[in-house]
């Protein structure tokens, strides 16, 4: 299963990737290739790697984006097979690889295209793996179709108009662009709200609610693993994992 992790800035879209992929490696012992497809590149200090340990992000190995792609005219179909191992960082049965960054002048055309054909030839190749796409904030990655080699969306917001009013948007550019298996998880709710929102949205399959562990956790490190609220986690994106299957 490849699914893409999407939302506004700031609602827990990357904590949520990261509870997903340990719960496929810990509870249900599947290999998982994570991606980090958005600019912050938050992924490896949320699963709690050093610095040394993260991978270089693709926009920095412009060698790499020139022998490949190119620049001005690129190639829309560089050989990638090679490239996985070299570029991932292991962790247990997870493997994660750098994404793109802000590319000089604002544009990252070249390695988007890198992006996509990397994410094209995991779907080709690794069958009994997931694939989980840690997507930048709004819907601009959608628009430059890095989704295209995955087959579900997890949109995750909080419960607020603002937040909500996002996640419509990317749920109907995700839509438009084929990607028609979509989950909506509700982060930081109370599960008490009545929600005043009349857009359509996916149906929402989880609410996690406020968790002191990582609030604490996040007081001293960027890992959101091996919270004292795991059973409760586990449950969740158990919830999660069953509604894209």
């Amino acid at each position: 299963m490849k699914i893409a992790i999407a939302g506004k800035g700031g609602v827990g879209k990357t904590t949520i990737a990261v509870l997903l992929a340990d719960y496929l490696d810990r509870v249900l012992k599947y290999d998982v290739w994570m991606v980090d497809a958005d600019p912050t590149l938050s992924l490896g200090m949320a699963l709690g790697l050093s610095d040394d340990e993260i991978p270089i992000p693709l926009i920095q190995r412009k060698d790499l984006i020139n022998e490949r792609v190119g620049y001005g005219l690129i190639n829309l179909n560089p050989k990638v097979d090679d490239l996985l191992e070299k570029l991932a960082t292991k962790i247990g049965r997870k493997r994660l690889l750098g994404g793109i960054s802000n590319a000089d002048g604002g544009c990252a055309c070249s390695a988007n295209s890198l992006v996509k054909a990397i994410l094209a030839h995991l779907v080709i190749d690794t069958q009994n793996s997931w694939i989980i796409v840690d997507l930048e904030a709004g819907v601009e990655h959608l628009g430059r179709g890095t989704v295209s080699s995955v087959n579900g969306l997890v949109i995750v917001s909080e419960p607020s108009f603002r937040s909500l009013k996002t996640a419509n948007s990317i749920s109907k550019l995700a839509y438009q662009l084929g990607l028609k298996k979509q989950v909506l998880v509700l982060n930081k709710s109370s599960q008490k709200q009545n929600l005043a929102f009349e857009q359509d949205l996916p149906s929402i399959v989880a609410e996690i609610p406020y968790l002191d562990g990582l609030i604490n956790q996040q007081l001293i490190s960027g890992k959101v693993i091996g919270l004292p609220e795991q059973n409760k986690i586990d449950s969740l994106c158990q919830k999660i994992i069953n509604s894209l299957q």
